[in-house]
C-alpha cells in the first residue's frame, strides 16, 4: 500500500504552511497540486484495500463452502489422511502464507480477537506433523503408491488431489526427520505435479534442490548430479549448486577409478562398506524382524499362515443357562481355537453405542500403556489413539453392558477395569503387544491389586473403511471391525500362565474412523467361574 504518499503529501502541506501560504498565490497554487496527490495516495489505499478485501472475501466464502458441505453431508471428510493432511496445512502454512497477511495488524480489533479465540480449535503445526508422520505410517504399512496419493486415490476412494506445493510440503517435513527414503518420494511426486500445474505453487528449482540432496543420502550421485545439472539450467549462478555439481563430479570420479581398480588388480568389488542406510525404507532392528513384517501384511488382509482346522470352526447360539440369554442368546462365531478366540455378534445397539460416545468424547485424552519396568501409564509413539475411562455408575447403559459381557462370558466384572473407550484417528494404531502382565513384569497391574488380566473383551462400536484390524501376528488371525460386535479370548491358561500366542495388534486405520471399547478382566474374583488348573492344555 502506499500510505508513504499520503504521509509526504501532508508533509508538503506542513512545510508550506510554515510558509504562510496565504501570502503568497503560488505557493496556493503548489497546495492544489498536493491535495491532487492526496487524492491519488487515497485512492490507491482504496484500491489495495479493495484487493485485500477481496481476498479476504474469497477466503471466507472458501472457508465457509468448505465446512458446510463437510457438515451438511459427509461427516467423515477427515476421515480419510489425504484430506485431513490438506485440512491441517490449510490452518497451519497456507494459513501464515496467504491468509494472515490479509489482516490488518491490530490485535486489538473485535475480528482479529474472535478468530485469535477460534484458531485454538483449529490444528496446528504439532497436528501438521503428526498427518504427515500418520500418512507416511499408512504409506509404508499399506504398500499406497505415491503418484496414487498425489492423486487423491486410496484404493477405490479419493479425496482431494495434491499439488506440488502439497507435496513438496510432505517431503520437506521428511527431509527435516532425515527422511530421505520418504523425501525422495514426495519431492519426486511434487516435481511431476509442477509439471502439470499452469499456475505453479511451488518453485521447481526448490524442489530440485531438495531431491538431489535426498537422492545423495540415497547413495545415488548420478541421479543428484543430473538433478543438479537441472537445477542449474533453471538457475546459473545458484552458488551452492555449482559447489554440489564439483562435489558429485568428484565422487563419481573416484567411484570410477576405484571400479577400474578393481577390475586391473583382478579383484571383487569390495564388500566390507557400510551399505547406505537410505537405500530402502528406514526400519529399527524390530521393524526388521519376521513379527513386524507379518503384522503389516495381516493389516493389508494376506494371509500369513495355514490354519489346518479351519474346518472346525464353528458358529453357535449360546445361552449357558443365563435368563437373560434365555430369551436373547448370544451369537458367538469361533474365529481360532487354541487359544480359543471367538467374535460375538450384535452384542451392543447402536442407541447403546451413541450413548457411550457422548460421554466418552468429552473425556478423550492420549492413550497410554503400562511401563512393564514401573508398571505405571505412559504415552508411546507405537500407541496412538485416544481414550476414556468410563464408570459402571456413569450411565445405565455403561452398567448394562457390564452386564452383558458378564452375562455372555460368564467371569465376574467386580474387579474388571473401566470400561475403557478408544478413538483411532488418523493412521491410530497399536503395535503388537500383550495385554498380560509376563512374569518378570512385576509392577504391572500391582496398583489394582486384581491380579493379571484374565481375558479381554474387544467391542467394535464403527465400521472402519479400511484398515483398523485387529490381528494377531503369532497365529495369522485378522479381525476386521464390525458395529456391534465384541471379539473375545482368554490371556491366561487356568494355570495363570500367559497365552503368548495372544499377542496381537491395531492396524493403523486407513480410511475412516474407529471406536472400541475395551473390557480387561481380572484374576480375582474368578477363582468359581473358571477354575485354577496346572493342565497347561485346559
Amino acid at each position: 500500500m502506499k500510505l508513504w504518499v499520503t504521509c509526504l503529501a501532508f508533509a508538503c502541506v506542513a512545510t508550506l504552511a510554515s510558509a504562510e501560504l496565504f501570502s503568497s498565490m503560488a505557493h496556493l497554487e503548489t497546495a492544489l497540486y498536493a491535495e491532487r496527490d492526496i487524492a491519488v495516495a487515497i485512492q490507491d489505499y482504496i484500491h489495495e484495500e479493495e484487493k485485500r478485501l477481496d481476498k479476504l472475501k474469497k477466503i471466507a466464502s472458501d472457508f465457509a463452502d468448505h465446512s458446510e458441505a463437510a457438515l451438511a453431508g459427509d461427516k467423515n471428510l477427515l476421515a480419510n489422511p489425504i484430506n485431513a493432511y490438506l485440512y491441517m496445512k490449510r490452518f497451519t502454512l497456507d494459513w501464515d502464507k496467504e491468509v494472515a497477511p490479509n489482516f490488518q495488524s491490530d490485535p486489538e480489533s473485535a475480528v482479529h480477537k474472535k478468530i485469535e479465540e477460534l484458531k485454538g480449535y483449529l490444528p496446528n503445526y504439532d497436528d501438521l506433523r503428526g498427518a504427515v508422520t500418520a500418512l507416511l505410517r499408512l504409506q509404508d504399512t499399506y504398500q499406497l503408491d505415491t503418484n496414487q496419493l498425489a492423486q487423491g486415490r486410496i484404493r477405490s476412494m479419493m479425496a482431494k488431489q495434491m499439488s506440488a506445493n502439497d507435496c513438496f510440503e510432505i517431503g520437506r517435513l521428511a527431509y527435516l526427520r532425515e527422511d530421505f527414503y520418504h523425501t525422495a518420494m514426495w519431492m519426486q511426486a511434487s516435481l511431476e505435479k509442477e509439471g502439470e500445474e499452469k499456475n505453479k505453487t511451488i518453485p521447481r528449482e526448490l524442489v530440485l534442490d531438495y531431491l538431489s540432496y535426498a537422492a545423495l543420502m540415497q547413495g545415488n550421485v548420478e541421479r543428484a548430479l543430473v538433478l543438479t545439472n537441472e537445477l542449474l539450467a533453471l538457475l546459473p549462478h545458484h552458488t551452492r549448486a555449482q559447489n554440489n555439481r564439483k562435489y558429485y563430479e568428484k565422487l563419481l570420479e573416484e567411484q570410477r577409478r576405484k571400479q577400474y581398480r578393481r577390475g586391473e588388480d583382478g579383484g571383487e568389488e569390495d564388500k566390507t562398506e557400510e551399505p547406505n542406510k537410505y537405500t530402502e525404507r528406514p526400519l529399527d532392528e524390530y521393524r526388521k524382524s519376521d513379527e513386524f513384517q507379518t503384522y503389516e501384511s495381516l493389516c493389508r488382509g494376506e494371509d500369513t499362515h495355514d490354519y489346518k482346522l479351519k474346518h472346525k470352526l464353528k458358529c453357535r447360539y449360546v445361552h449357558k443357562n443365563n435368563p437373560r440369554l434365555l430369551l436373547k442368546p448370544a451369537k458367538e462365531e469361533e474365529v481360532y481355537l487354541n487359544p480359543w478366540i471367538v467374535i460375538y455378534h450384535d452384542v451392543v445397539s447402536d442407541k447403546e453405542i451413541d450413548t457411550i460416545k457422548r460421554i466418552a468424547t468429552p473425556l478423550l485424552s492420549r492413550a497410554t500403556v503400562h511401563n512393564p519396568r514401573t508398571g505405571k501409564l505412559e504415552t508411546a509413539e507405537y500407541r496412538v489413539s485416544k481414550s476414556a475411562w468410563l464408570k459402571d455408575g456413569d450411565d445405565p447403559v455403561i452398567h448394562n453392558v457390564n452386564n452383558r459381557i458378564s452375562d455372555i462370558t460368564g467371569l465376574s466384572m467386580a474387579t474388571a477395569e473401566e470400561l475403557q473407550i478408544a478413538n483411532y484417528g488418523l493412521g491410530g494404531q497399536y503395535e503388537p503387544h500383550f495385554d498380560f502382565a509376563r512374569r518378570e513384569e512385576t509392577e504391572a497391574f500391582r496398583d489394582l491389586g486384581s491380579g493379571n488380566r484374565i481375558a479381554t473383551w474387544l467391542t467394535y462400536m464403527t465400521n472402519v473403511d479400511a484398515g483398523g484390524a485387529t490381528v494377531f501376528t503369532h497365529i495369522g488371525v485378522k479381525l476386521f471391525p464390525i458395529k456391534g460386535a465384541a471379539a473375545f479370548w482368554y490371556n491366561l491358561y487356568r494355570s495363570g500362565d500367559g497365552i503368548f500366542d495372544t499377542r496381537h495388534a491395531a492396524c493403523p486405520v486407513l480410511v475412516g474412523q474407529k471406536w472400541v471399547s475395551n473390557k480387561w478382566i481380572h484374576e480375582r474374583g474368578q477363582e468359581f467361574r473358571r477354575p485354577c488348573s496346572v493342565n497347561m492344555d485346559e
